[in-house]
């Protein structure tokens, strides 16, 4: 970089790479108007190349946005404004016409915890307010982007345009990105996304870690009825590469609304017995439960085997035989760091070490990467600067890497890779598993008693609180079906629309499961070991599915029977009356807490069947 100059268009713009004539005429259209409004000095159409990669690459580290970390093949750290560090709730919004399309009118005008809504002349006002001239000086890149494999039934094509390199690197990492997406859209519809770190050049005030933002004045806008996102302000992952949470779950959720089918913030596993059967899982978590863990988990068990479809985003439509199947619609991890080692994920760890942007992690004098949680002694003499670029020792009372530090690398590196996770048609679901990090209360693991007690038992979801939104500190938060920030519509009616699944002619609904890998002893920290042990669960679950295990019920639904998980092997006692407990009093409570969740923020869009399954709780409670 600089590439040479190709063209130049009739505006004066430069035109770096790629051909405005070669675009489809919608594509050209949403390219122009937008180059009208920001005025880059030049522009980029991105193909997806090795070359140009290793040229966007070059380009961010002569501009001090990244640094090679020597230690690794073709990995990077990057360090961003302290101020810029994770998703910003307060500011990320979706316009409609109405309130009650985004939102559940709160009872008694309390603020909704579901989402933010924004009118339309509100939005406009803030888009005229921010864009007009935004990317002065700067180039604006053209993304064309698959989010699941390019030409699957189930893919989805976008288009991000951004004057951020950075933006361009992770989105190569992230999603199926250039040449071949333009060809397989070619007249077809796509989701138009707007990005922008909103500071034109000649900078007014200088930057920090040289990284671009204008914290100010973020806002992640999110309009379902045409298509399109816009992001203005942040250079951070979640509010910058718009294929993630932006597309993949709150614009695609309402898509999936319309089309029937379901777009959901869940990993997908293959899990193959020791007999050689195959079976695969779904699952929602909230941040900081464990997700990824989960999703590339070492078995303990013997003979058994866990392989990875996805870690974050599971797209699944019924097929005309009635399997829910399911595509990873992402192309990379863009996992949490801290917390990730050899010991709770070294199928992540062997992941990351090549071709890998790291964010906010720490730095080791012999080029390497660190954060807390890596459970790995430094070699004598190495030394390590913190993510803010300063020095650092354990004495210095705060953390070395950012607690929502990033890895952005490529699924393909996974050692436990599946090997149908680019399947076309996607992999067949046939357990869903919503599980909190939840010290008190919550048994191991239960079973729905039904298809609509599992959506209640998703809705009812309660975890304690992370750090990869702005919420500070432990508190038990609810976050149904771990979507809270990610809706993009109401919802009551994404209630309603999971309850229709049942309704679907020759539907094979999956069972339904909630996991707690966290419930804490008073006395003994936690109860069960977790991590590989959590295989002993799910191997549980497989014979669930095939009806060959018998549960018990309870208050809260199934409960496996008396030695029907296998311990066998696991190390230290564990007390399966304590983890399997259920009282009373804590379940009363979870009843009222759960009651008055729905009463004032879901109010009259709550649909009847969720209040009937909510009496029905409360009944057994009363029985206990």
């Amino acid at each position: 970089m600089p590439p040479q100059i190709q063209s130049q268009n009739q505006n004066g713009l430069r035109i770096l790479q790629g051909e405005l004539s070669a675009l489809s005429p919608a594509v050209r259209e949403f390219v122009e108007a937008n180059v009208s409004l920001c005025q880059p000095e030049s522009l980029h159409i991105c193909d997806g190349s090795d070359q140009e990669n290793r040229a966007i690459l070059t380009q961010l580290e002569e501009q001090g946005m990244i640094k090679k970390l020597t230690k690794y093949e073709n990995c990077w750290l990057a360090r961003t404004d302290p101020r810029d560090v994770a998703r910003v709730e307060s500011k990320t919004v979706i316009v409609t016409q109405e309130r009650r399309e985004t939102v559940p009118t709160p009872l008694g005008g309390e603020p909704s915890q579901l989402g933010r809504w924004m009118c339309q002349e509100e939005f406009d006002k803030a888009m005229a307010q921010r864009f007009p001239g935004c990317m002065k000086g700067r180039t604006m890149y053209v993304i064309p982007f698959s989010m699941g494999p390019v030409g699957s039934p189930l893919s989805k094509i976008g288009i991000e345009l951004t004057d951020s390199p950075y933006v361009v690197a992770s989105m190569r990492v992230m999603t199926r990105m250039g040449k071949a997406v333009l060809a397989a859209l070619g007249n077809g519809e796509f989701v138009r996304c707007l990005h922008s770190v909103g500071c034109p050049l000649p900078l007014k005030k200088p930057l920090v870690n040289n990284w671009p933002c204008n914290p100010d004045q973020t806002l992640i806008a999110h309009i379902p009825e045409r298509r399109q996102i816009i992001s203005f302000g942040s250079g951070y992952g979640g509010n910058s590469l718009l294929g993630k949470k932006c597309f993949a779950l709150r614009i695609a959720s309402r898509i999936a609304k319309e089309e029937g089918w379901l777009a959901e913030h869940m990993l997908i596993l293959g899990i193959t017995s020791p007999a050689g059967e195959k079976k695969y899982m779904a699952a929602a978590f909230p941040s900081a439960c464990g997700k990824t863990n989960l999703a590339m988990l070492c078995p303990t068990l013997p003979g058994w085997k866990v392989e990875c479809v996805g870690d974050d985003i599971a797209w699944m439509k019924f097929d005309n035989q009635g399997n829910l199947r399911a595509i990873n619609p992402e192309n990379g991890f863009f996992g949490v760091a801290p917390g990730t080692s050899a010991k709770t994920n070294p199928n992540a760890m062997a992941t990351i070490v090549k071709n890998t942007i790291f964010t906010n992690v720490a730095e080791t004098s012999d080029g390497g990467i660190y954060w807390e949680g890596m459970d790995q002694e430094l070699p004598e003499g190495v030394t390590l600067t913190s993510w803010k670029n300063k020095s650092w020792s354990s004495e210095d009372g705060e953390p070395c890497a950012h607690p929502n530090s990033r890895f952005c690398t490529p699924a393909s590196q996974c050692p436990i890779i599946d090997p149908q996770w680019e399947s076309p048609e996607g992999v067949p679901i046939e357990a869903i598993i919503f599980g909190g990090r939840r010290p008190e209360g919550v048994p191991l693991v239960y079973e729905a008693f039904s298809w609509q007690h599992g959506v209640f038992v998703g809705a009812a979801m309660r975890s304690e609180a992370t750090a990869a939104a702005e919420h500070k500190g432990k508190v038990i938060m609810h976050d149904p079906f771990a979507m809270r920030p990610f809706f993009g519509y109401n919802f009551g009616q994404y209630l309603s629309h999971w309850l229709s699944m049942a309704d679907r002619p020759g539907a094979k609904l999956p069972k339904i499961f909630h996991v707690n890998w966290f419930r804490k002893s008073p006395k003994s920290g936690f109860l069960w070991p977790g991590f590989g042990d959590n295989i002993r669960v799910l191997d549980w679950m497989f014979r669930r599915v095939n009806g060959n295990t018998g549960a018990m019920p309870s208050a809260v639904g199934y409960l496996p029977c008396n030695d029907s998980l296998n311990l066998q092997g696991v190390e230290g006692k564990v007390d399966l009356n304590e983890l399997f407990s259920l009282e009373h009093e804590f379940w009363q409570k979870e009843v009222d807490e759960v009651r008055k969740y729905f009463t004032t923020q879901v109010n009259d869009d709550l649909p009847n069947e969720m209040a009937r399954q909510l009496e029905l709780l409360q009944q057994r409670v009363k029985q206990m």
